[in-house]
Parts: C-alpha cells; structure tokens; sequence
C-alpha cells in the first residue's frame, strides 16, 4: 500500500488570486513594512527594508505577474523566503491559511494560463471554490533573467 506525498503550502492573494508557496521556503510572514526605494533597481523591485539588520530585497509580486499595481489604500504583506542564501521580501496581498495537499492531486498548468504566471508556477490544484496557483520561488525571483530575454 502507497502512501500518498503530502505537501504544505502558505497560501497567499495577490490580486484576487490565491497562489501557494511551499511552506519550507517561507521564513517569515510581515505586516505592514517601510521600504527604502532603490534607484535603478529593475520594476519588479519594490525596494529594501531591514530585517532584524539584514538588508532584504523586496520583490513586488504583481509586477512580476503583470498584474495591476495595488490601491495606495491598501495595506501590503510580505512574505519573507530565501533564494540562492540570500532573503528576499515578497510584497503581496494577504497570508492565508497553510493547506496539506496530496501531491497527486496537482495539476500541470493549463493552456490558458498566462505566460508570465506558467513560466513562474510549478503546477495548480483545484480547491472547493478557487484555484491555487503553485509559485515555485527559483522561477519567480530569476526576473533578471526573464527581463533579459525580453529585451
């Protein structure tokens, strides 16, 4: 008898979209945070902030989905993951709850996924009344690379 991979994930809404970051890679889930703007930085680097002194690149999810920019209104999260050692700050909606899900149950991303969304998403599950969007974080912070090829 198999007995089936179970996943975790934090959920998070970016835009009205809920996506899931695999919850080993998440360090830190932060309120409403002071970013210091970085000149000449890429769009999709929203700024720094301090974490506990260490300086923290932080990425503006929905620039790097295309997503339209967030009303001045609302107050941003962050949630904290590291990429190659180093931690980065990614800005988004709101944290959800954190969801066990069977790995079997993962879907690859389908046709009519935006591009810019399959090329960061290692896959979708379908929930009672939504779909998750699996970030995979590597895919989602190599925006230099992304950036290049578009030029």
């Amino acid at each position: 008898m198999s007995v089936s991979e179970v996943q975790e994930y934090v959920t998070v809404t970016i835009g009205g979209q809920m996506f899931g970051i695999p919850v080993l890679q998440v360090h830190d889930v932060l309120g409403k945070i002071q970013l210091t703007h970085i000149p000449l930085a890429p769009p999709e680097v929203a700024g720094a902030l301090n974490l506990r002194g260490r300086i923290v690149t932080c990425i503006d999810v929905r620039k790097r989905l295309g997503l339209q920019n967030a009303n001045e209104a609302e107050d941003q999260m962050s949630v904290v993951v590291e990429h190659h050692g180093e931690p980065y700050s990614l800005l988004i909606d709101s944290v959800g709850e954190v969801l066990s899900l069977k790995s079997e149950n993962m879907e690859s991303n389908p046709a009519t996924l935006d591009s810019r969304w399959r090329e960061v998403s290692s896959g979708i599950y379908r929930t009672e009344d939504k779909l998750l969007v699996i970030l995979q974080i590597d895919r989602l912070l190599d925006f230099a690379g992304s950036s290049v090829k578009a030029a």
